[in-house]
């Protein structure tokens, strides 16, 4: 047989450096989205309180409500 073609030994996965390409996206990915979680968990965003005068709502919402039965109303 002619050297040339015989087919070469093949070689372990790890030796092949398309695999690492391939395998370091997703690993990238997880790896994120743990850093994401620990940040998630560490900075918990507080929980604001709205005083009583605040939560009333038909005051501050009076100019949306002006300005929608403004758009709704036909002009002459």
């Amino acid at each position: 047989m002619n050297p040339k073609t015989q087919s070469p030994e093949s070689t372990p996965w790890w030796r092949v450096g398309m695999v690492w390409l391939v395998l370091a996206g997703p690993a990238a990915v997880v790896l994120a989205g743990f850093v994401t979680l620990r940040i998630a968990i560490t900075h918990i965003d507080p929980v604001v309180q709205v005083p009583a005068a605040v939560a009333d709502t038909s005051a501050s919402m009076s100019p949306a409500l002006k300005a929608r039965n403004h758009a709704a109303t036909p002009q002459p």
